[in-house]
């Protein structure tokens, strides 16, 4: 009890006190004595105070320099992007033209109902009419995942509950069966030349981009196109997703949908041949 009554007692700045008033006796405390140690703490400071103002001075001097290439960087920006916007109008215009261009031989060839007809078929014009709306959906619980024991589990499909390129190609491969005559994916018409397919896990239509949902867009007899797709081989294909992997579908007959026209149609006319011995 007396060691704790002492420590309680005599706090720790007493000792304290005492050794400063120690060193300070010996001349180990205060001031350096010597002319040498007094140079040496003089030329440290004197150093100390060197760097500090090389620094100032030296961010003094690249602040503006900073600043200059700052706005020239965002002076750059501008004009790549007015310039990427002018290009993009050209490119627009120049569509057009060639739309224009291909529909004009379309009707020097074959005559105004014909060139319709060609137009219409290939993707060239713009069309509407009766049809159906196809909406195409991945499942709420869309994971990054998958099960190892699952059909669907292939490098081809790391994630079952995600609509892939096959599906959207059987899709669209039903629909032309079940009689569409022109269909388009989120405002994107397809045409004979048309491809899907995947990059990682985008769906590309012609080189791009879709995200989901996917809405397909089908000119035709609207409730025959309907039933005939649903009771066809793609329409049980895609009804088996929904059950089996909670893919969202839905089907509805459409009075009037309206297509655009593709972006660009390379017309192609076959000939037949006249060489002997050819069949």
């Amino acid at each position: 009890m007396s060691l704790i009554t002492n420590v309680m007692d005599h706090s720790l700045d007493d000792g304290y006190a005492e050794a400063a008033a120690r060193k300070k006796s010996q001349g180990e405390g205060g001031m350096p004595k010597t002319l040498r140690a007094k140079l040496g703490l003089a030329g440290g400071l004197v150093l100390a105070a060197l760097v500090v103002t090389v620094g100032a001075a030296q961010a003094r001097v690249a602040a503006p320099v900073v600043a200059k290439e700052r706005q020239e960087l965002i002076d750059r920006i501008d004009r790549e992007t007015s310039s990427a916007d002018k290009l993009e109008g050209t490119v627009d215009k120049l569509r057009d033209d060639v739309s224009a261009r291909q529909r004009a031989a379309l009707k020097q060839s074959g005559g105004s109902g014909q060139a319709d007809l060609v137009g219409i078929l290939s993707g060239a014009t713009a069309v509407h009419g009766p049809g159906v709306k196809l909406v195409v959906n991945d499942a709420k619980e869309a994971s990054t995942g998958g099960d190892a024991g699952n059909p669907r589990e292939t490098s081809d499909f790391s994630d079952t509950g995600r609509v892939r390129d096959r599906d959207m190609q059987r899709v669209v491969n039903g629909l032309w069966a079940s009689g569409a005559e022109a269909i388009s994916i989120n405002g994107q018409r397809l045409t004979a030349l048309s491809a899907i397919r995947a990059a990682g896990d985008a769906i590309l239509v012609d080189n791009k981009p879709l995200v989901p949902p996917y809405t397909v867009l089908a000119v035709g007899d609207g409730g025959r196109l309907s039933t005939t797709f649903q009771n066809s081989a793609d329409g049980l294909y895609l009804h088996a997703l929904a059950e089996n992997y909670g893919i969202r579908t839905g089907i509805f007959t459409e009075s009037d949908v309206r297509l655009p026209a593709a972006p660009s149609v390379i017309v192609r006319t076959a000939q037949p041949s006249t060489e002997k011995g050819t069949s």
